[in-house]
């Protein structure tokens, strides 16, 4: 997964935009998706698809993968929101139709609740919309030009050495799962449901100490090559932002708006 981001990310039609101005475009439009309606928050994520989808034709089954993973955590949290556990008193039962009534055990009553179920609708609506705007930075700005963002913004050096330095670790670890995973299917593991239990518990196991050793190895090349205890940063280039850019984002950006003073206040 991380380096279908990372390729997408460095072949997007959006590739050559200022990674400043799309970093501040979409803040601003994070900032409105935790803040507006549900209604508004739908018409930006519908925004910020198109934007990610036609304009930086990044392919429309990698964005729904990458918005749908993330609402996987939504989807577990649905229960804790929707549904109600209690004992069959007259008030209870007055107050709760048989319609939202899931099941009766003994004394106790399960039913989920109309506000419970706006709740878990209004969550979901500002899910996608927050999504979208961080997928639309992640799949148009190579990390490589994120740092130099944060850089520029005055972020704390040891943080961006951190940064650096896991990101580089998660590629470390993705490339030596997939060695190792190659390595057993070629000695015919990996077969059948307890052997593949078996081998990918293996897998977990031995995965981590061949991790920390690539990870050394490359500490010690870093030192070979002079490093001085801190991790110089390329430093900031500007790119130009094409008109149209900025006016269809001062457009839409005014739109939502207006939607949403309209809605709140009529």
């Amino acid at each position: 997964m991380i380096k279908l981001i990372d390729t997408l990310s460095y072949k997007n039609r959006l590739r050559s935009v200022s990674p400043a101005w799309k970093c501040g475009f979409a803040a601003v439009l994070f900032v409105g998706a935790y803040l507006s309606h549900p209604v508004v928050q739908l018409c930006l994520a519908g925004w910020m698809l198109v934007w990610t989808v036609f304009y930086a034709r990044i392919p429309f089954k990698s964005y729904i993968l990458l918005i749908g993973l993330p609402c996987l955590f939504y989807v577990t949290s649905l229960p804790a929101i929707v549904i109600e556990i209690g004992t069959q008193s007259r008030d209870s039962i007055a107050a709760v139709s048989t319609n939202q009534v899931l099941f009766t055990f003994m004394n106790w009553t399960c039913y989920m609740t109309e506000a419970g179920l706006h709740q878990a609708g209004y969550l979901f609506a500002r899910v996608v919309a927050c999504l979208s705007c961080l997928t639309f930075v992640m799949l148009t700005t190579p990390m490589s030009e994120l740092f130099q963002v944060m850089n520029k913004l005055r972020m704390p050096t040891l943080v961006l050495e951190i940064m650096l330095i896991m990101y580089r670790f998660l590629f470390l670890l993705s490339e030596t799962a997939q060695h190792m995973y190659t390595a057993q299917k070629a000695r015919g593991g990996q077969s059948g449901f307890r052997g593949r239990l078996n081998d990918t518990a293996i897998l977990i196991v031995r995965l981590f100490g061949k991790t920390m050793q690539r990870y050394r190895a490359l500490s010690h090349g870093l030192i070979a090559r002079g490093f001085t205890d801190e991790i110089r940063m390329a430093p900031y280039m500007a790119k130009p932002v094409a008109p149209r850019y900025w006016l269809e984002s001062w457009i839409g950006v005014s739109l939502l708006l207006g939607l949403e003073c309209w809605i709140r206040w009529r």
